[in-house]
């Protein structure tokens, strides 16, 4: 299994070369369809990336969109190759969000607003594995444990030295989050000090910015719910706005779209608390855990 090999990258970034193909021919998604004898919804989905793509539809397409140029017709064909590769996270088995793993894999930066839980890149694993106990009652043991160590794995993209991809630096996180998430009991009283701790600690790293939003705040632009904003190194990768769902996620990649979250975003970070003020912020939480207090 080749590292440097991002499956999800790889099929995003070649839906997107079918798409400019398909839009330079000045054809619909529908005639694509009609010429293929597919449907259009697979089309739509060998675009954006949210499906498998072979060398035979690569081929299929480029006949289509008669393209003459065969080292092009090569690379998208390499990169269709590519896409089918398996990335690390396949080796723990099915895992639900694996599209936004590869995602955040190959992302310079992720902005992430979360009102509920600490962010999984920020967890310890006893905190890991005590919220997904509580958010998922009926799953198996083992399959509890395989999804702590997806997150924890998840987390060397945070530090340079540990990143698998040598093309690709420490990952660029800032992260605001609701008091809620702070004060929300996750485990016992000492889980919860070691968590926060592990916050402020994390907080000082170089590639890591942590605010935190006050219940003084009131309404602010978060009261909608959680989102994550991912940019990439490549200027071809087009940002993207990440919602999780609980049976299915939401990819957001049009330019309205990541443009109104964006500003959304810089509001939260205005009205949040400073790093300074989070950090002490959250000591106050922990010596309340210590107390006993609430």
């Amino acid at each position: 299994m080749a590292s440097n090999v991002n499956p999800t990258v790889r099929r995003r970034r070649l839906g997107m070369e079918l798409r400019k193909l398909r839009e330079d021919k000045g054809m619909t998604a529908e005639q694509v369809a009609e010429r293929l004898l597919v449907s259009q919804s697979k089309i739509s989905r060998l675009e954006n990336g949210r499906r498998s793509i072979s060398q035979r539809d690569v081929r299929d397409l480029c006949d289509v969109y008669e393209v003459e140029d065969r080292r092009l017709v090569d690379s998208l064909m390499q990169m269709a190759k590519d896409s089918r590769q398996q990335g690390w996270w396949h080796a723990f088995g099915d895992i639900p969000y694996s599209v936004y793993i590869g995602l955040e894999t190959d992302a310079a930066s992720l902005r992430t607003y979360e009102p509920q839980m600490v962010p999984g890149l920020l967890q310890t694993p006893e905190y890991a594995q005590a919220l997904i106990r509580g958010a998922l009652p009926e799953t198996a043991p083992a399959d509890v444990e395989k999804r702590v160590q997806v997150r924890m794995h998840r987390q060397k993209r945070l530090s340079e030295t540990d990143n698998n991809n040598p093309d690709v630096g420490p990952l660029r996180l800032w992260a605001v989050i609701d008091e809620a998430a702070l004060r929300r009991h996750v485990g016992d009283p000492q889980l919860m000090i070691k968590q926060l701790e592990y916050l402020i600690e994390q907080s000082e790293q170089p590639y890591i910015t942590v605010q935190v939003m006050p219940f003084s705040m009131g309404a602010h632009p978060g009261v909608n719910g959680q989102y994550a904003i991912l940019e990439f190194p490549d200027a071809s990768d087009s940002t993207v706005v990440y919602i999780e769902g609980v049976t299915s996620d939401l990819y957001l990649e049009k330019a309205n779209d990541v443009q109104k979250y964006s500003v959304m975003y810089e509001h939260l970070r205005a009205q949040a608390l400073n790093v300074e003020q989070t950090r002490q912020f959250i000591a106050e939480i922990i010596g309340q855990y210590a107390g006993g207090g609430k």
